[in-house]
């Protein structure tokens, strides 16, 4: 199949409404159906304002956090629609043109 893998980009202690940002996204691709997304943490990231982002020791809410997931145009294109339509979000993302599939039968 061909689609898109979806990464979106944002910081542990960014919040959308009264939840974490990445959260938020990981509820609303479950939501729509999404087959699978995965939150991963990094241990650094530079921001759009050239700012170091980092888990440190005692302070975790500047970790930076990615969500990514492979989609078909389809379900990217109603996932864009949601996002945008969401007042108030600000999310940076990159979008990639891939193929999928899956090797072997399901457990």
């Amino acid at each position: 199949m061909n689609g898109y893998q979806l990464t979106f980009f944002t910081q542990q202690d960014r919040r959308h409404g009264h939840q974490p940002l990445a959260e938020w996204l990981m509820a609303l691709v479950q939501s729509l159906q999404i087959r699978g997304a995965t939150l991963s943490t990094a241990q650094e990231g530079i921001g759009r304002h050239h700012k170091l982002h980092s888990a440190h020791f005692f302070e975790l809410a500047d970790q930076p956090v990615e969500v990514t997931m492979v989609v078909t145009e389809e379900e990217s294109a109603k996932l864009f629609e949601r996002l945008n339509a969401e007042p108030g979000l600000q999310l940076f993302y990159a979008r990639t043109a891939v193929e999928f599939g899956t090797i072997g039968e399901a457990p």
